[in-house]
C-alpha cells in the first residue's frame, strides 16, 4: 500500500476564518428563521406536538423585526429586573398598608364590647 492519502480541507486552507467571519456578518445582518414541528400521532390521535422557531439575527435586526423579549425579561435585562422589583415593592407597601390599616380598626372593634359590658 502507499502512503496515508491526505483528504481536502473542506473549507479550505487559506481565509476560512475571513470566510466564517463574512457568513456570520450576513446571517446577523439578514437574519435567518428555522422553523420545524414534530408531531407524534398514535392511531390518528395526536399525543404530542412541538412547535420549534429559531431566529438568528443581530440585535438591532431583532429589534427592526420587533423583537425585543429580552428587554422585559428580568432574567436577562437589568432594567426590567429593577422595574419588576419596583413594581413588587409598591405591591408589598400597599399590603403593609392595608394591614396597618386593618390594625388600627381591630382595636377599635375589640373596645366597644368592653365598653358595652361597662355600660351594662
Amino acid at each position: 500500500m502507499s502512503t496515508a492519502q491526505r483528504f481536502p480541507d473542506p473549507y479550505g486552507q487559506h481565509g476560512s476564518s475571513a470566510n466564517l467571519a463574512d457568513i456570520l456578518e450576513r446571517v446577523l445582518d439578514k437574519g435567518i428563521v428555522i422553523a420545524g414541528d414534530i408531531r407524534i400521532n398514535l392511531l390518528d390521535i395526536e399525543l404530542l406536538t412541538i412547535k420549534l422557531r429559531l431566529i438568528v439575527a443581530s440585535v438591532d435586526k431583532a429589534k427592526e423585526m420587533g423583537i425585543d423579549w429580552w428587554e422585559s425579561d428580568p432574567e436577562l435585562s437589568s432594567r426590567a429586573r429593577r422595574s419588576e422589583l419596583s413594581r413588587e415593592n409598591a405591591e408589598l407597601r400597599a399590603h403593609v398598608a392595608e394591614l396597618e390599616h386593618g390594625r388600627e380598626v381591630a382595636p377599635a372593634r375589640e373596645r366597644e364590647p368592653a365598653e358595652e359590658e361597662a355600660q351594662g
